[in-house]
């Protein structure tokens, strides 16, 4: 016996994942493509990463400040 209060459930959609605005990258494909991101442009301190890396995804930290874009092949 279920008890509850108010009227009937309804059924939530899921959200349609393929329309997100800044969808995951596929990392099972070369060329890699990793942002590291620091806090200045003398790029001393890094506080966040953004991309693959022989097929791992990194996806941390603050991605606001400046940033170098490696492109590699492993």
């Amino acid at each position: 016996m279920s008890v509850g209060c108010g009227g009937p459930m309804e059924q939530e959609e899921a959200p349609d994942l393929a329309t997100q605005e800044a969808p995951l990258p596929d990392c099972s494909v070369s060329p890699d493509d990793l942002r590291n991101y620091y806090r200045d442009a003398a790029h001393t301190d890094l506080i966040g990463q953004w991309g693959c890396y022989c097929g791992g995804l990194y996806n941390w930290g603050n991605k606001s400040g400046p940033y170098v874009e490696y492109i590699y092949s492993c």
